[in-house]
């Protein structure tokens, strides 16, 4: 069976768990995004997010007619 577990690694013990964690690489995996580089389903870059920012702003400005 495998469990899916958020662990917050700011504070002391979350650090500790996930230090205990990577002693036993056979077993569990880590599926960090900043770690791995993959990037989960409806995920954004911040390109993206200002690019859909900019065009719902247009979109606004023109409806209303104000600049």
């Amino acid at each position: 069976m495998i469990h899916t577990v958020k662990i917050d690694d700011k504070t002391p013990t979350g650090k500790r768990l996930i230090d205990e964690l990577r002693k036993h690489r056979k077993i569990v995996e880590f599926e960090n995004p900043a770690e791995t580089g993959v990037i989960p389903e409806g995920y954004v870059t911040s390109e993206e997010f200002r690019e859909t920012v900019k065009e719902n702003l247009r979109k606004k400005f023109d409806h209303d007619g104000n600049l």
